[in-house]
């Protein structure tokens, strides 16, 4: 296919941008994508590099019995960038797809700037073209607040915030082995991509009152805080009880304390943050704490008492706007049919969703150019989401992949992994199908 005149403006380097800008690229249309980086840095981006991932490292289970799972394979069906090159950098994290985060975001800032039909133009994007051009906006949960001003002018009072939180992370070699242990839950002991750190109920109960006393970093000028549940600051967790942790991430079931022959009261898990294992993410231990109250508290953890931070955990503004007053199934404005929204602004949280969502923008584009109007079916996790973010909800909140939004099955199945399995199979078969449809480029 080509479209030598047709030009796309995409509007954000992150995952969606960079995913739509790559399928748009390869498919024989130019894009100008606009990144304001490294100029300008919101309070939650480090590097220079394009999708730059800033909370985890981990893109969820690979399994497609799993929503995240399906979702990837429905991606890596239709020539997804973001899944290629995350099973090209992938770090052991049992059934869980990690990556280290350098190399991930190195591997696609380069595939980006070596494409011939991508121009990259450095520079703060403060107002949407309404014209004539096709623009996307992928900018973000983290988006420039003059730029999401003009968006709120865009899409009405419908736009909205929340607050997401990343964990800190710790140097491998400050962690305590006589203490610690590795293992996968129910797993060998000595074997696995999980460090434990286990605790005694005084241990717990120590660390416990001093978490929910312990002083949170300031909001700045913010005014409406909307924690999003996925990402829930372990601090705000615990103060719904006393047992909260140990029924959540703190969980210590199948992670018997191998070095004492007792079962734990309590266990704090670390996982690889980059494939040379010389860093350690506290898993569900995002947090809005001070950064000398993380040390304080998080030191007395058995096995952290020397730890050394690599990374303090973040508290940061995510904005997002409500896709079902605004947009239709292609993530396209009603009421503008140029401009398009994709990412975490548009209101699918995660990482992998958020790179779904320019996948799913950039075939709408093609097809559109092709004289053709598609929409994602909604019995695969692609179309369900597109479906979730363009259907009217008066509480509407960020919609990770899951299988509740799938379009149910004909028959009732108890049996819940019998149950993801039978619609997993539907899913990848109806996608395998639309791929003809759509005139996936190989």
């Amino acid at each position: 296919m080509e479209n030598k005149e047709i030009i796309v403006n995409v509007i954000g380097a992150g995952l969606a941008g960079c995913e739509c800008a790559y399928i748009l690229a390869k498919n024989g249309i130019k894009v100008r994508l606009y990144e304001m980086k490294p100029k300008y840095k919101s309070e939650a981006h480090k590097s220079d590099n394009f999708a730059e991932l800033v909370c985890s490292n981990s893109l969820k289970s690979d399994a497609i019995t799993n929503a995240c799972g399906l979702l990837k394979k429905e991606m890596e069906i239709l020539d997804s960038l973001f899944v290629r090159v995350a099973h090209n950098v992938r770090v052991p994290a049992g059934q869980a797809l990690a990556v280290d985060r350098d190399k991930f975001s190195t591997e696609i800032t380069n595939e980006i700037k070596n494409n011939p039909n991508i121009e990259i133009i450095y520079e703060k994007v403060e107002k949407i073209n309404r014209g004539s051009e096709i623009t996307v906006i992928a900018t973000g949960p983290l988006t420039d607040i003059v730029l999401f001003e003009d968006i709120k002018a865009l899409v009405g009072e419908e736009s909205m915030y929340f607050y997401d939180a990343a964990a800190p992370i710790v140097e491998a070699d400050s962690i305590n082995m006589d203490i610690a242990y590795v293992m996968d839950r129910y797993g060998e002991v000595g074997v696995g991509d999980y460090i434990n750190l286990p605790m005694k109920r005084e241990e717990y109960t120590n660390f416990y009152r001093e978490l929910v006393n312990a002083k949170e970093a300031p909001r700045h000028d913010f005014d409406k805080i909307v924690l999003f549940e996925g990402c829930m600051p372990i601090e705000h967790m615990a103060k719904r009880g006393e047992k909260t942790l140990v029924f959540g991430p703190l969980k210590p079931v199948g992670l018997d304390n191998p070095k004492t022959g007792e079962k734990n009261y309590a266990v704090v898990q670390l996982r690889a943050e980059n494939e040379d294992k010389t860093m350690y993410n506290l898993v569900g231990f995002q947090t809005s704490l001070t950064f000398s109250e993380q040390a304080r508290v998080f030191k007395m953890i058995p096995g952290l008492e020397n730890a050394v931070f690599a990374r303090y955990g973040v508290m940061h503004k995510n904005s997002y706007i409500n896709g079902g007053n605004i947009l239709d199934q292609n993530f396209c404005m009603r009421n503008n049919k140029n401009i398009y929204f994709a990412g975490q602004i548009s209101g699918v949280e995660g990482y992998v969703e958020s790179a779904a969502s320019g996948m799913m923008v950039a075939y709408s584009i093609i097809n559109r150019f092709r004289g053709k109007n598609i929409t994602f079916p909604d019995t695969t996790m692609l179309g369900s989401l597109a479906k979730y973010v363009s259907t009217k909800n008066s509480n509407f909140q960020p919609m990770n992949a899951n299988f509740g939004i799938l379009k149910p099955l004909d028959i009732k199945i108890k049996d819940k992994k019998e149950k993801y399995q039978r619609l997993a199979d539907i899913a990848i078969d109806t996608i395998v199908k639309f791929k003809e449809e759509i005139k996936v480029e190989e």
